[in-house]
């Protein structure tokens, strides 16, 4: 199912023994699109500290409840290498990371998580046995924050067209699907998808994000309507709009 990324902040933190904070924002990577950490606001529980928590660990989303629980004690949490939230995230803490956790490296294999498909799957594996980290922690980490993301504007092939409000992320893989596009300046109150399968590249020094899609093609693509859950009837009107393959044939 898609979400609408907003719609997670706030939710609170449900470790196996209590709760332990709330989302406060997510680190998404921006070479393949997914969501790698949910920041977590602790509140009084552990003063002046944010943690990272992996969608690895998320085994259940209640979206009336508005809480998701994780496989993970308060103790475990409390123990882990501290990750300053406000400061860029390197590779190599990265690693500390998913070795206290003993998580498979999500940059270590061919899948969207490393040597699985969906953040679940890796739950499942390490269910039976645990999964360690398999390649050497080398390279730039590519996370970005969904608030710093948020705000950019998007350069159609011929023109701007709007800037990223939103995120519409698949909760089974947490994947990024969809960019929410606000066009008011142009086309007043409407407002498009547009998948990151589409970007051509990212100005990050600009906060611009560059897409291979023309105005017009935009202007005249299905709005997205707020008021309902993106069907996948929608999506399909809107691969078929564009000319695009769809992700999940």
């Amino acid at each position: 199912m898609l979400r609408r990324v907003k719609d997670l902040r706030g939710f609170a933190i449900r470790a196996t023994d209590s709760e332990m904070g709330q989302v406060e924002q997510f680190y998404f990577d921006d070479e393949t699109w997914a969501i790698r950490y949910l920041v977590t606001n602790t509140g009084g529980w552990l003063v002046g500290r944010q943690v990272l928590i992996s969608p690895i660990a998320v085994t259940e989303t209640d979206w009336e409840g508005k809480q998701l629980e994780v496989a993970l004690t308060k103790q475990q949490v409390e123990n882990s290498p501290d990750i300053d939230a406000h400061k860029p995230v390197s590779r190599q803490r990265e690693a500390e990371y998913h070795s206290y956790y003993e998580y498979p490296y999500y940059w270590g294999g061919p899948l969207l998580w490393g040597p699985a498909d969906r953040s679940r799957d890796v739950v499942r594996s390490r269910a039976g046995k645990p999964l360690r980290a398999a390649m050497a922690a080398d390279g730039d980490s590519h996370l970005r924050s969904t608030n710093e993301v948020t705000g950019y504007h998007i350069e159609a092939t011929d023109g701007e067209i709007g800037h990223v409000e939103d995120f519409i992320v698949e909760d089974e893989t947490w994947a990024i699907r969809y960019m929410l596009v606000d066009t008011r300046n142009w086309w007043p109150g409407k407002k498009v998808l547009v998948s990151p399968q589409w970007i051509k590249r990212v100005s990050w020094t600009d906060s611009k994000v560059y897409i291979d899609l023309s105005q017009e093609a935009v202007r005249n693509s299905p709005e997205y309507d707020e008021s309902a859950l993106v069907s996948r009837q929608y999506e399909s009107s809107l691969y078929d709009h564009y000319g695009r393959p769809r992700y999940w044939s």
